[in-house]
């Protein structure tokens, strides 16, 4: 891959600075203060937050704690999604720090996955990581790797390391020259103004032609509506990990690069704010 190693590093240290606040309706022995972290955007909230859960238990009665979940103005948080994509889908014109409210009952069954532990993170992860190998290169890469393989991935997510984490997933970043990309990128378009999840296709980096496919040509493909027509104002942004790229990048770079460690290139369709 093309080693922009800078682009790499500011994509996983971004940050989110973020306030915690218990729900109001949990009862407590002593009042709650808020308590506040710096989020790994590229990381998943169940991950980093084992701090905001010892700290809330201090003042909660054991009878009165549940599963930990959060919401942020009502809508629930999944976990499984990526912090910086659940920031830039409900709260990227919001004013820092990011409030977040937990919740420690009345579980949202119908719009939260349970994540008894860190282990569910870790699944979800590596079936992620395997999923986009299957796009990029029929799974040849993972496959190939062994189990310590894996939980170098696994680990170098879990405990922040940089370092551990691309000395093994610069593997799955490399491809033969003469094919001029990945197999397929593997990517996912969320939009706040949808009831589906994603969207999630086949694309191709490059055209039969051999022209190199740009974000642009993506989301020509995939949500025109995102776009704006010649002469009209811009409604929506096309944002990866808080910026909005320039829609002539070439889609091959932005999934070598901006792509969060799970592999896939998440990309939000927010409104674009009104003065």
């Amino acid at each position: 891959m093309a080693d922009d190693k800078d682009v790499l590093r500011d994509v996983w240290f971004g940050r989110i600075p973020t306030s915690f606040t218990l729900n109001q309706d949990e009862v407590t022995e002593r009042e709650a203060e808020p308590y506040y972290l710096l989020l790994p955007r590229v990381s998943y909230l169940t991950l980093v937050t084992d701090k905001v859960k010892k700290h809330f238990l201090k003042v909660m009665r054991a009878e009165d704690v549940e599963e930990m979940w959060f919401e942020y103005e009502g809508t629930p948080l999944k976990w499984h999604y990526p912090i910086g994509v659940l920031f830039d889908l409900h709260a990227s014109n919001t004013v820092l720090p990011w409030s977040i409210t937990v919740h420690f009952k009345n579980f949202p069954d119908s719009d939260l996955l349970h994540c008894p532990s860190s282990s569910v993170v870790e699944a979800h992860f590596m079936s992620s990581i395997k999923e986009a190998d299957a796009l990029k290169h029929k799974s040849q890469v993972v496959n190939d790797m062994q189990k310590k393989d894996h939980k170098q991935l696994w680990m170098g997510l879990q405990n922040d390391k940089f370092d551990q984490f691309w000395a093994m997933n610069r593997k799955l970043m490399e491809y033969p020259t003469e094919e001029g990309g990945f197999r397929y990128i593997p990517f996912r378009i969320y939009q706040t103004m949808s009831d589906r999840p994603f969207i999630q296709r086949l694309f191709r980096p490059v055209s039969p032609e051999g022209n190199v496919h740009t974000l642009g040509d993506l989301m020509k493909e995939m949500d025109p509506a995102a776009l704006p027509n010649d002469g009209e104002p811009k409604r929506y942004q096309v944002v990866i990990h808080g910026i909005e790229p320039l829609l002539e990048t070439p889609l091959q770079w932005l999934s070598e690069h901006l792509s969060h460690p799970d592999n896939f290139l998440h990309i939000c369709v927010i409104p674009t704010p009104t003065d």
